[in-house]
């Protein structure tokens, strides 16, 4: 299998928008958050309908590491506006060209843009968050697990201070289908002769050390420095992406660290909420904004 055809592979959709854009009162907006290399990253801001200030999230696609932009999650982020949270939606540089790790570092940068910004956007800069799907759970848990990592903040907006608001950390975390394990993953995939999962893997973490190194729960059993914001771990109990205890085990993990987190595992249920129905869907909404609204319910 060739690389290309391994991102066809695993991306062949989008997260399509059941309604047309701002018929709900949303309005989007389409923002540079980083010039990196001469590549403009990109993002699109959906703001609720009111005055505010509302919860916020940094949104990350899923796509392997390898594919994805801003648009992979449009109707996703509607939703979760709708709710009266704002969603900042971003691109991410992609391996094989920006492996482990450009991408941790671009929602590190993402979420000191949004909280700089966030008066702008009707914004609580106090309780901005991450939420990611698939392999972008991966980058938003451990970009909030290590906000302050040298190597994940190197890269700055243009002219932006590092004050109490405008650090990289997150209020808290929400991740659906998240890879939290990229070891474990790498290995069930070449158990199960998963090529497309092997490569894009080797593509973004380049060998299994990287993999071992940068690894949410490995890091908590290693008992390494990390931030432990309140966490949601969404999984289905059918994903065939992923070890089936991938959310339950990091949840374990999170709390044993003195963390407060929560596993959901949603019975006959796939990977990603683009295959998720509208039972398991409303309820993480739900459960999404609780949190991000101040509170994590046991």
């Amino acid at each position: 299998m060739s690389f290309i055809a391994a991102k066809i592979h695993l991306f062949p959709f989008r997260m399509s928008s059941s309604s047309p854009a701002g018929s709900s009162g949303i309005s989007i907006t389409e923002t540079v958050y980083r010039q990196s290399e001469n590549m403009p990253l990109k993002a699109l801001i959906y703001r609720p309908a009111g005055e505010g200030p509302f919860p916020a999230v940094v949104c990350v696609h899923g796509g392997a590491w390898v594919a994805g932009d801003r648009f992979a999650t449009q109707g996703f982020a509607e939703r979760v506006a709708q709710t009266g949270i704002v969603v900042m939606a971003i691109d991410t540089r992609l391996a094989p060209q920006h492996p482990y790790p450009a991408a941790v570092a671009d929602v590190n940068c993402a979420t000191r843009w949004l909280k700089h910004h966030a008066a702008e956007y009707g914004a609580d800069p106090l309780r901005t968050g991450g939420l990611g799907i698939s392999s972008g759970g991966y980058l938003v848990l451990l970009s909030a697990m290590r906000f302050d990592d040298p190597r994940y903040c190197q890269e700055k907006p243009a002219n932006l201070p590092l004050t109490a608001l405008t650090d990289a950390r997150m209020a808290f975390v929400v991740t659906c289908s998240g890879v939290l394990d990229p070891l474990a993953r790498f290995a069930l995939a070449e158990k199960n002769g998963n090529l497309a999962i092997t490569l894009c893997h080797r593509a973004f973490f380049r060998n299994p050390q990287t993999m071992e190194e940068a690894n949410p729960p490995l890091i908590l059993s290693r008992h390494e420095k990390a931030d432990l914001p309140p966490a949601l771990f969404f999984q289905g109990s059918d994903d065939p992406r992923l070890p089936p205890d991938t959310a339950a085990k990091t949840a374990a993990a999170w709390r044993k660290a003195g963390g407060r987190g929560k596993a959901i595992l949603y019975p006959e249920t796939g990977h990603a909420v683009g295959t998720w129905r509208r039972k398991e869907l409303a309820d993480m909404l739900s459960r999404l904004h609780e949190l991000a609204s101040g509170s994590l319910s046991s």
